[in-house]
């Protein structure tokens, strides 16, 4: 009995179970239900600690009490103790096995963050060479990606700083590099050298924020310049963070800037064929560009010898509504859809465009009543203008691609046009 009670003494402390409390348990074994006064005494306790241990015991389960007055208390028999512990212990094993792979995810990206407390997570630095050092340094690290967003009048300056060179040793290392800029005569030789060993984009709006992004162990981004507060380039000052909100601010501005623009390649081709022949519509002034469209056809239809041509109108429809939503765009505001589609019921209602309301938020869905563009002589305008205006001025300000749905043209005329709008 006494090798047994020593055993299991060693196994309820290795539980967490303190030796007193131990003691307590291993009386109520040998002696049966007990007082809490008689407990105390068997265990050679004063009855201050007994009754601690005592309600310990209770609430982990090792003691049951009969509710009688006085009260007893009783042991659980030390076989069902034991099947409890290898419960609770092949429930853990089930639970650690299962949480693995998380487990180690968790870690291995608590240990790429800074701590909130960490001095060294932000670095301010000044001064054109020490800026450009510094990228070079951190793009020198890269291992994976590094994204940079800069304006076209920047791209020389990060030839003359090196930075280039910099991104061509990472390339070769097999990080991806990605630039979206401004590509345009001007700087048309710098782009091409970039392009030569990075994916390169034409930004569809100007590109406001200059940073750099590497890997997740940083952005750079730049607060001053140039093209900013800076009288020259010389006067540059630049914040690098690790900090993880920092990180996805610039991921996704670069991911907007990305989603929407050119292919290099595309653009290359765009401004070396020469300006696109352009009919600018001028309020006052309409009938000027369609008078030049018909000397246009009428010219072509002569030399031919043909008689009729048929104009795809949906397809002019949507080039119109294109340029009218990104001209839109440019005087809404907001961030999100939700405020993107506020700011746009407003505008439609500012400039006697129709009533828009927001119906829902997630999915986005607009009624849009009172429409300007559906008309009773030409209902079909409204039916390929509205979805195309809208997917535009939402792209051009979220910077993702959008689909819009068709409205049903047998109830616009009574409950307005309604439109769901979900991310493509």
């Amino acid at each position: 009995m006494k090798a047994g009670g020593a055993g299991l003494l060693g196994l309820l402390t290795e539980h967490g179970i303190q030796e007193k409390g131990a003691r307590v348990y291993l009386a109520a074994c040998r002696e049966g239900p007990q007082t809490a006064s008689e407990l105390a005494r068997i265990s050679a306790l004063n009855r201050v600690d007994a009754y601690r241990f005592i309600r310990q015991l209770e609430e982990g389960g090792l003691l049951r009490s009969d509710g009688g007055r006085p009260r007893r208390f009783a042991a659980i028999p030390p076989e069902e103790l034991i099947e409890l512990w290898i419960r609770r212990a092949s429930d853990k094993l089930h639970r650690l096995e299962h949480g693995k792979g998380k487990i180690l995810a968790d870690l291995k990206q608590s240990l790429t963050r800074l701590d909130d407390h960490d001095t060294r997570k932000f670095a301010v630095l000044e001064g054109r060479e020490a800026v450009s050092r510094f990228v070079g340094k951190k793009i020198g690290m890269a291992q994976k990606q590094v994204l940079l967003s800069t304006s076209g009048l920047l791209l020389a300056s990060l030839m003359d700083g090196g930075v280039d060179r910099k991104l061509k040793e990472a390339k070769g290392r097999g990080v991806k590099i990605r630039v979206v800029s401004e590509i345009t005569r001007a700087n048309l030789g710098e782009a091409k050298h970039f392009a030569s060993f990075a994916e390169l984009r034409h930004a569809a709006f100007p590109v406001t924020n200059r940073a750099v992004v590497v890997d997740r162990m940083g952005a750079l981004v730049f607060v001053s310049g140039e093209d900013g507060l800076g009288r020259t380039g010389d006067e540059q000052v630049a914040l690098w963070t690790s900090a993880p909100t920092f990180l996805e601010l610039a991921h996704d501005y670069h991911r907007r800037l990305w989603t929407t623009a050119i292919r290099a390649d595309a653009r290359f081709v765009e401004l070396e064929e020469g300006e696109r022949a352009v009919l600018p519509v001028i309020v006052g002034r309409e009938a000027e560009p369609f008078q030049r469209l018909r000397e246009v056809t009428t010219l072509g239809m002569r030399a031919t010898g043909i008689r009729e041509l048929r104009l795809n109108l949906p397809e002019l429809i949507e080039a119109v509504a294109s340029q009218l939503g990104r001209q839109v765009a440019r005087q809404v505001e907001g961030r999100t859809p939700g405020e993107v589609a506020k700011s746009l019921s407003e505008f439609y209602e500012s400039h006697a465009m129709g009533r828009l309301n927001v119906v829902k938020e997630k999915p986005l869905v607009l009624r849009v009543s009172g429409c300007f563009a559906c008309t009773s002589s030409s209902p079909e305008v409204g039916r390929v203008m509205c979805p195309k205006l809208l997917r535009t001025v939402l792209e051009t300000r979220l910077g993702t691609r959008w689909e819009v749905s068709k409205p049903d043209p047998t109830h616009h005329a009574s409950r307005g046009c309604l439109f769901s709008l979900t991310p493509a």
